[in-house]
């Protein structure tokens, strides 16, 4: 099997790692791909905003099958493109991918479903904002209604901070805060069979206790080991077959990869969010503990045959994921900083490039490198993962010290 992966970033280098493991993989391609991808795949330049581009290199690499990592590119139209060509694709219409692309369309889709999920009202005006923040009440939550590359959300007590971002995005989803430990939960779906990954937890605030601005993602374990029994099989039960009914009922199934924000919540699990992709950094930790044939599920999710894959096989034990984040993330990172200790196993390149003149590595992005590390335990895969990020130089890089921390000393517990 030939396979394109559409990306250049941390969850892509993750999936690189899975795609090259697979014995069914001859060859791998990426576009643009990133250094530490370029030591697993060929990788060609793309601007991978462009659908029409995005087809042709399919074609000019022969793909049997296209793997698109970001969400962008999804709701852009690049799987309709490229599933135009008669090629396999991974990844949901630019339709289907309006569940990530528009909060209030993935509102509307969970009404409809029946999926149980935050109140919520979309506003376009600071009037309609104020009366929606107050009929909440703290804290607000204020979500840009599109695309925001995972920053586009503000959690606060503060009402004129929640006003101020609403102003700044203009069309926008007001919530009720749901409270509760978060858990993201991938499903693997060809628009009517669905498959359920490992759950994950991922830590969205840039700093140790959850303190300041939300980020992509400073680092995610798996699996979870305080969740509540049944959470995956209640979770497919009351929010995956529903949404994925109503979305086949809308003439526009979903099939790729469902990521469900969730907070588990005294009431039960509560949908916060849907993605059309895997989620960055989740995918690095859920990924680094899958046996099963990566390329072979994703095939069958692209030509609807997932019913007839065999069940998923996972490695014993946990996975921690650590962002190294560049000085300045997330309000102005810096880049052009050399970066030194990359190479090292455990390494994942999110925001790195090559200097033309020597070849050096140098940040090229907020999120710059993950260190990631398995372990027979939570414990043990927390202490291998921060090793990893002690071998890393970066000038100015900060990272949390706390991922994984709280689910290792028993303090996360779920409402009532």
């Amino acid at each position: 099997m030939r396979v394109l992966l559409v990306g250049g970033g941390g969850r892509e280098h993750a999936l690189a790692l899975g795609l090259s493991r697979d014995p069914a993989v001859a060859a791998l391609v990426a576009a643009p791909g990133n250094p530490g991808i370029a030591a697993l795949a060929e990788v060609r330049p793309l601007d991978v905003s462009d659908p029409a581009a995005v087809a042709a290199l399919a074609v000019e690499a022969h793909a049997d099958l296209v793997v698109i990592g970001p969400e962008a590119p999804l709701v852009a139209g690049a799987a309709d493109a490229v599933r135009a060509k008669g090629i396999a694709v991974f990844g949901p219409s630019a339709e289907a991918a309006r569940l990530e692309g528009s909060k209030t369309f993935a509102k509307d889709v969970m009404t409809a479903a029946g999926v149980p999920t935050a109140r919520a009202y979309t506003c376009a005006d600071a009037v309609s904002t104020g009366r929606a923040l107050d009929e909440f009440g703290a804290p607000y939550v204020v979500k840009n209604d599109g695309l925001a590359a995972g920053k586009g959300v503000v959690v606060t007590d503060d009402r004129a901070k929640a006003l101020e971002h609403a102003g700044e995005c203009g069309r926008v989803v007001v919530e009720e805060y749901l409270d509760g430990p978060e858990v993201s939960l991938f499903v693997v779906t060809d628009g009517d069979a669905a498959v359920p990954l490992l759950p994950a937890q991922d830590f969205k605030r840039v700093g140790d206790g959850d303190t300041g601005p939300n980020t992509g993602g400073m680092g995610a374990y798996a699996p979870l080991p305080w969740a509540p029994p049944g959470l995956v099989d209640d979770v497919m039960r009351d929010v995956v077959h529903p949404t994925l009914a109503e979305m086949r009922r809308r003439g526009t199934p979903f099939a790729g990869l469902l990521y469900v924000g969730l907070a588990i919540t005294a009431a039960g699990p509560r949908v916060i969010e849907f993605n059309a992709r895997f989620g960055d950094p989740e995918t690095q930790v859920v990924l680094a503990l899958l046996e099963t044939p990566l390329a072979g599920l994703l095939h069958a999710a692209a030509t609807g045959t997932l019913a007839e894959h065999p069940p998923l096989r996972w490695r014993d034990g946990s996975a921690v994921t650590v962002v190294v984040a560049a000085e300045g993330y997330p309000a102005a990172p810096r880049t052009g900083d050399v970066i030194t200790g990359a190479d090292a196993p455990g390494v994942i390149h999110a925001g790195t490039t090559r200097r033309a003149a020597d070849g050096a590595l140098l940040s090229a992005g907020g999120r710059v490198l993950c260190g990631t590390a398995t372990g027979r335990d939570l414990a043990a895969a927390r202490d291998a993962a921060y090793q990893v990020v002690r071998g890393i130089g970066l000038a100015g890089s900060h990272h949390r010290t706390d991922i994984a921390a709280a689910a290792i000393e028993g303090r996360i517990s779920i409402p009532g």
